[in-house]
């Protein structure tokens, strides 16, 4: 049984090219979309969903390839970039009867919602970014002993066959190691979400490689043609990220900057899984940005 938001809707709704994502609905008020990360599902948010809840109407899809969401196969490099993705969340928001609305990820879903606020600056009220930088950005700063973190990058960046393989032969071992590594309160993940996280991605390893593979393709080409383009975050923007301190051997607020003019930026104490370690904080820091 896959495991949801309580007290929200469990629904369907149209994404992009036919796609449907699987997707939780709650509350009321202005909308706000929530986009998860890797190797999560739309559950990564139930705290952080139910706070804001009591002012807004959220909407939490399992992106395409994740969870209870389609897994169309890749069989162009157009069917994991972020531009579909993107297009995926506006076609939702839209089914629900919403033409703009605030949008808020984290990790994959972080990317996702980058993309949607340079295609979509019309649409796209508020941006809020939990713990990433954008893809060009990222590997641009991934170099020498220390681009070792990010392991899983390279190696699902790879042609189509070996990744795949790989990963589905210890799938459990595979995502686990993530849940593990990059939590700071292992306590904050029950046993049985941690347990929904790894049957979710074991089911879903070729979509996710997918996923990953357009962040070394197609993706790097959409974020270089705006840069070239000068092209900027219109909305407000709030970025919240881990407290690496001298470790990070990059300025990440300025990377930011360079894209978002009006910007909140924010460190956590919290680990990668912030909206579970610490959902006041980042609950507290998404309200702040949807007063803006």
């Amino acid at each position: 049984m896959t495991l949801t938001i309580p007290s929200f809707e469990h629904i369907r709704l149209p994404g992009a090219d036919g796609v449907e994502l699987a997707t939780a609905v709650g509350g009321s008020g202005s909308p706000v979309v929530l986009l998860h990360g890797f190797p999560q599902t739309h559950l990564m948010w139930r705290h952080v969903a139910e706070r804001l809840a009591d002012e807004h109407t959220v909407i939490c899809p399992d992106l395409r390839g994740y969870g209870a969401s389609d897994k169309p196969a890749a069989t162009d490099p157009n069917a994991y970039a972020k531009r579909t993705m993107a297009a995926d969340v506006v076609t939702l928001a839209a089914a629900l009867g919403h033409e703009r609305f605030a949008l808020v990820g984290h990790d994959r879903g972080a990317l996702v919602a980058f993309r949607a606020g340079l295609d979509h600056s019309e649409t796209i009220t508020h941006l809020g970014i939990l713990d990433i930088v954008p893809t060009l950005d990222m590997w641009n700063v991934l170099h020498g002993a220390s681009a070792a973190v990010g392991y899983h990058l390279f190696l699902m960046a790879q042609p189509p066959g070996l990744p795949e393989a790989m990963i589905a032969n210890s799938a459990d071992a595979f995502f686990g190691s993530f849940l593990d590594a990059w939590a700071n309160d292992p306590t904050a993940m029950a046993e049985e979400v941690r347990a929904e996280y790894l049957r979710a991605s074991a089911a879903a390893v070729a979509s996710i490689v997918a996923d990953y593979r357009a962040s070394a393709g197609i993706d790097v080409m959409h974020d270089q043609a705006d840069l070239d383009a000068g092209s900027q975050l219109a909305m407000p923007v709030t970025v919240v990220q881990q407290d690496w301190g001298a470790q990070l051997g990059y300025d990440a607020a300025g990377v930011w900057k360079a894209w978002a003019p009006d910007l909140d930026h924010r460190l956590t104490r919290a680990g990668h899984f912030m909206a579970e370690e610490a959902p006041d904080e980042i609950a507290a820091a998404l309200q702040d940005l949807l007063a803006r």
